[in-house]
């Protein structure tokens, strides 16, 4: 008996760890209805992504979790005098870039079942408010903004870590959101269901436009 429960431990164990929801140890984005972009309110010098920005994503299931991306982002933001506008700033991510850590799983995340890339083929983050606001985990701001993925627009607020230097400004976050919200209902096989949070990490870099 003693033999048995011995082997059957690890094995316990390792069931929970796979089971382990990756969005526990992340923070969700508010998510409320698109808000008025106003036009001709954004001034202050426009700084633009670098090369090593990027956007990444973690999905789970009930045995374990993906990870992907996208390889091709661009962007920018405005900076007045020596501090980041509270506005003016976009990212475009182009969905048919998507990756991820098994090549099955892209070409099902580019189908309709998930993200559909040949119906949407971009999706894009416009700011529409920055507020200064400290968060449990060191976050600097709140970035607020309108998401438009897979159809639907909406509003979504995320806790920011901004840094800023003379020659490059970055802005990191690292939240969740429903995909559900987004009309992503793919829900995965019976005994394995996919979850309805999705992590997002970003790293985003921005010099001064040439």
């Amino acid at each position: 008996m003693k033999k048995i429960a011995f082997i059957l431990l690890p094995a316990a164990a390792f069931a929970l760890s796979s089971c382990e929801n990756p969005a526990d140890n992340s923070t969700a984005a508010k998510v409320s209805e698109a808000k008025e972009v106003a036009e001709g309110d954004v001034t202050g010098q426009k700084w633009v992504f670098t090369e090593d920005s990027n956007i990444t994503f973690v999905g789970s299931k009930v045995t374990g979790s993906h990870s992907g991306g996208f390889k091709d982002i661009s962007g920018y933001f405005h900076v007045e005098g020596e501090t980041l506008a509270t506005s003016g700033h976009q990212v475009v991510i182009d969905m048919k870039s998507t990756w991820s850590d098994d090549d099955d799983l892209t070409a099902h995340l580019k189908a309709p079942d998930f993200f559909d890339v040949e119906k949407y083929p971009n999706s894009t983050f416009t700011a529409t408010g920055l507020t200064e606001k400290s968060g449990s985990k060191g976050e600097t701001h709140v970035l607020t903004g309108n998401f438009e993925f897979h159809g639907v627009t909406k509003s979504l607020d995320i806790p920011v870590t901004v840094q800023q230097s003379a020659d490059e400004i970055t802005i990191k976050a690292d939240f969740f959101i429903n995909r559900f919200d987004f009309n992503v209902k793919y829900p995965g096989e019976t005994d394995d269901l996919i979850r309805e949070e999705v992590v997002i990490r970003f790293d985003l870099k921005a010099q001064p436009e040439s």
